[in-house]
């Protein structure tokens, strides 16, 4: 599927965002065919299955037009949209646990179900695992780095806010991603690009 995402510029999106809390579906649909790809390959990594994911996003997008008055105060939307299916994924694989500790009692809990009642864990582990590399990084890469990943900034206002070249936010950042990826290489066992994807996206 093609995604859409890049023919949305922070003005633009701000206005379909004002204008779909106020209940214009045409507004929703925008955002919706321009996000929704991204989202099922996203949510895809931590289920491995499409159909699970296709139900997990289209509950997703239920949610967010139930909820569509918030939106006039979501400043971008995207990191909103990743928090928000992250911790629908999370609640699916605790309520998971739930069932798979149940068919335990019962005598009857596969192998399947043990992978999925060690998510949980795995994620925070990982998670913790890339906080430590990145605050092993030099504080202006390090804040380079946050300002991509954690508010949303591109390159250009990076660049502005910071008062530097955006030749050299690229290369720092660039830089700080190489590091986190080689730290999480020599001490985890994980898929290192997969872990990279899911901190980015949060």
């Amino acid at each position: 599927m093609e995604n859409n995402e890049t023919d949305i510029t922070l003005a633009k999106e701000q206005i379909l965002l004002t204008c779909c809390a106020s209940g214009d579906r045409a507004s929703y649909a925008k955002l919706y065919t321009s996000y929704l790809s991204i989202v099922l390959d996203y949510v895809y990594l931590f289920t491995g299955s499409r159909e699970l994911s296709e139900e997990i996003v289209q509950d997703l997008f239920v949610k967010i037009w139930e909820k569509r008055a918030v939106l006039q105060d979501v400043q971008h939307f995207k990191p909103y949209l990743f928090r928000t299916v992250k911790n629908m994924v999370m609640d699916y694989y605790r309520h998971k646990q739930v069932e798979d500790r149940f068919r335990q009692d019962n005598g009857a809990r596969s192998e399947e179900s043990e992978e999925q009642s060690d998510f949980d864990l795995i994620y925070n582990q990982y998670y913790e695992l890339a906080e430590q590399a990145i605050n092993l990084l030099p504080e202006k890469r390090r804040e380079i780095f946050k300002l991509r990943t954690q508010q949303d900034l591109s390159l250009d206002e990076i660049a502005d806010q910071l008062q530097i070249s955006k030749s050299v936010v690229k290369k720092q950042y660039y830089a700080a991603t190489f590091f986190i990826k080689e730290y999480l290489r020599k001490h985890g066992e994980i898929m290192t690009n997969v872990v990279i994807f899911m901190y980015l996206l949060f």
